[in-house]
C-alpha cells in the first residue's frame, strides 16, 4: 500500500479518523466531568474513574485473549505516572474551580509543549504550511488564555501544567513504540492501572467529604470509564503509532472546541468577543494543518 512519510495511508486515514472520535468524546467529556464534580472532590474522581477505565480494558483483553503481562514496564510506568497520575489529577483540579470550555482550552496548549518535545527528542521538524498554523494557532491561544488577565490564575497553571505533562506522556509513548512493538489495549490498561496508584494515594491524602451519590455522579464516572479513558486513550494511542507527533498533537485542537461549544449550550459558559477571535484562528489553523495533511496524502498516492 502506498504510504505517507514512511506511514501506510491506510493508517494515516484511521488515524485521522481516530482524532475525529476523540474531539467528540474528549470535547464533551470536560462538560460531562464539569457536572460530576458537583457531587465529588477531584482527586476522588480520578482516583475513582481511571482504576475502572483499567479494569475494563482488562476484561476486554481477557475476553479477546490477549496477554495481560505488561510489556516494557518501565516505560510504560512513565507513560502512567505522566498521563493518567499527572494529566488526570491536574486537569480535575483545574476543572473544580475553572470553567469546563475554558479549561479544556487551556488543557490542550499541549500541542505546543509536543511539538517542542518532538523537535527535541524525537527529530521531526516542522516544515511549508505548518509554520503558518503554529503561528495562527498559537495566536489564537494567547486570546483564549488572555495572560493580560488574572482572574482564575490557578486552574489556569493547572490545566496548562496538565497540557505540558500529557504531552511528555505522548513523547514517552512514541519512544516506547519505537523502541517496542507492544499492543494498544495493553499499554492503555497497564498506564492506567499503574497510573491511578498515585492518584488513590493523593485522593485519600486530600480526603474532606464523601461523594453524593446521584444519578449525575454515576454517569460522568460512566463516561469517563468506558468512553473518555477505555475507548478514547486507545484511539488516542494509535493516532500517535499512526501519525507524526505533530500532527496528532494539532488534531487534537479541535477538542477544546468542541468543549467549549458544549459548554455554551449545556453549562452556559459563554465565551467573550476575545475568546472567540480565539477560537476562529484554532479554527483556520486546523483548516490549514488539514490542506496540508491531504497534500501529502495526495503526493503519497500519486
Amino acid at each position: 500500500m502506498p504510504s505517507v512519510d514512511g506511514r501506510s495511508t491506510g493508517a494515516v486515514r484511521f488515524g485521522v479518523a481516530a482524532l475525529a472520535a476523540l474531539a467528540l468524546i474528549w470535547g464533551y467529556g470536560w462538560v460531562v466531568t464539569k457536572v460530576g464534580l458537583q457531587y465529588v472532590q477531584p482527586f476522588t474522581f480520578a482516583a475513582l474513574h481511571t482504576p475502572l477505565g483499567a479494569l475494563s480494558l482488562f476484561a476486554v483483553m481477557a475476553v479477546l485473549r490477549r496477554p495481560l503481562r505488561p510489556q516494557a514496564f518501565r516505560l510504560t510506568l512513565a507513560v502512567g505516572v505522566l498521563q493518567t497520575t499527572g494529566f488526570s489529577g491536574l486537569s480535575m483540579w483545574a476543572l473544580e474551580s475553572g470553567g469546563a470550555g475554558r479549561v479544556a482550552v487551556l488543557v490542550y496548549s499541549m500541542p505546543f509543549w509536543l511539538l517542542l518535545m518532538a523537535w527535541a527528542f524525537l527529530g521531526e521538524r516542522l516544515r511549508g504550511l505548518q509554520w503558518l498554523a503554529v503561528g495562527m494557532a498559537f495566536a489564537g491561544l494567547v486570546l483564549v488564555i488572555a495572560p493580560w488577565s488574572l482572574q482564575g490564575t490557578l486552574s489556569s497553571v493547572l490545566a496548562v501544567g496538565a497540557g505540558l505533562l500529557w504531552a511528555a506522556s505522548a513523547v514517552v509513548a512514541k519512544v516506547l513504540h519505537q523502541r517496542h512493538h507492544v499492543d494498544v489495549l495493553s499499554l492503555t490498561a497497564w498506564q492506567m492501572l499503574l497510573g491511578s496508584v498515585p492518584l488513590i494515594v493523593i485522593a485519600a491524602a486530600t480526603w474532606e467529604q464523601a461523594p453524593v451519590w446521584n444519578a449525575p455522579l454515576v454517569l460522568s464516572l460512566a463516561y469517563n470509564v468506558l468512553l473518555a479513558n477505555a475507548l478514547a486513550l486507545c484511539l488516542w494511542l494509535y493516532t500517535l503509532r499512526a501519525l507524526p507527533a505533530g500532527d496528532a498533537g494539532f488534531g487534537t485542537l479541535a477538542i477544546p472546541i468542541v468543549g467549549v461549544a458544549c459548554a455554551w449550550v449545556q453549562l452556559g459558559e459563554r465565551p467573550t468577543p476575545i475568546e472567540s477571535a480565539g477560537m476562529a484562528l484554532v479554527i483556520a489553523a486546523l483548516a490549514v494543518t488539514a490542506v496540508r495533511g491531504a497534500s501529502a496524502a495526495r503526493r503519497g498516492l500519486g
